[in-house]
């Protein structure tokens, strides 16, 4: 049940294969003999060092593939050096992560039907130590999760999640948060000071009217695959987005990212830094908080190589030119 939870996705599960077979399609520029005897894979977002362009995406019920759970992910990104983003799904109370790991944590929030209510989330997760709200957006309802529906998804005996509640009923998702709207992105922004991320974006049209509802950042993500099947993959959608924004924030994006030279196409299309949900999930569930850890390595080392084959010295230096084609064909 745990397995097919995590390697599921919505319907036919063909954008579930897009977001991997678009990085495929993406073909690297090779140059040699560039200084590249020193590089250096660390970036500045939200004024706090990473040790490379990659972060936790949030992901629910940890707990489903290791006993300690967000405990066990908090520690495992806090010794990479890289940001958790932990989920209003999350099988562990946010005070509970914040006392076993000093790390960077960012919250993601589902609206929980009334202003008050998810009020005091975001002021628990600000207690806690977070340093962003990413507002989940492209999930006013689920999407059709047919394998999650035959594997019969449930949080078993003795695991809860206390701040997100739903059940299954007959293979639909029925949840207590709200569907949301840009006047709710404008009034979470006038009750906290915390940098507000939009995530689930995949248009330049609504790329554009979050930079006017004054979001911090924009995470391009089709929810793993998970909710509209046959939408494009994430990398295919960037473009346009990256052209909508042109610049005025961070734009970071998730869905498909396995490789090193993956996050170097998505820096190079015009993402600040990429969000990896399955790749951990399975990591921790085989090592824990060492699973974690080094699948993290495992991509900056392979993102550290790439910069040396392409040509540079530094995530900064990184852009289209490293492309072997600059506008890759969908």
């Amino acid at each position: 049940m745990a397995y097919e939870y995590v390697a599921s996705a919505a319907a036919d599960e063909i954008t579930l294969a897009w977001n991997v077979e678009a990085f495929r399609r993406i073909r690297l520029r090779p140059r040699v003999l560039a200084d590249v005897r020193v590089t250096d894979t660390r970036i500045r977002l939200f004024g706090d060092e990473l040790a490379c362009p990659v972060l936790l995406a949030p992901t629910a019920y940890h707990r489903l593939m290791h006993p300690e759970g967000e405990l066990a992910t908090a520690r495992g990104a806090a010794a990479a050096g890289i940001p958790y983003v932990v989920s209003s799904a999350t099988t562990t109370a946010l005070p509970d992560i914040a006392r076993v790991a000093d790390g960077i944590r960012w919250f993601q929030l589902y609206l929980l039907g009334d202003q008050e209510r998810t009020r005091d989330l975001v002021a628990e997760a600000a207690a806690a130590g977070c340093r962003a709200l990413v507002l989940t957006v492209d999930t006013p309802v689920a999407g059709a999760r047919n394998r999650e529906q035959r594997a019969r998804v449930h949080l078993p005996k003795g695991i809860s999640a206390p701040y997100f509640h739903h059940v299954m009923d007959t293979g639909r998702l029925r949840t207590q948060f709200q569907r949301p709207t840009w006047d709710d992105v404008d009034w979470l922004r006038s009750v906290t000071r915390l940098p507000l991320l939009l995530k689930g974006i995949l248009t330049g049209q609504d790329a554009a009217l979050a930079v006017e509802h004054g979001a911090a950042g924009i995470v391009v993500s089709n929810h793993g695959a998970r909710n509209l099947d046959t939408v494009p993959a994430s990398i295919d959608a960037l473009p346009e987005v990256a052209a909508a924004v042109n610049g005025r924030l961070p734009i970071l994006l998730d869905g498909g990212v396995r490789r090193g030279t993956d996050i170097i196409k998505a820096l190079a299309l015009g993402a600040s830094a990429v969000m990896i949900g399955r790749p951990y999930l399975f990591a921790l569930a085989v090592g824990g908080a060492n699973g974690v850890t080094t699948a993290v390595r495992i991509l900056r080392d392979e993102l550290d190589a790439a910069l040396a084959l392409v040509g540079r010295a530094s995530v900064a230096a990184v852009d289209s030119t490293v492309l072997w084609d600059p506008t890759p064909t969908p």
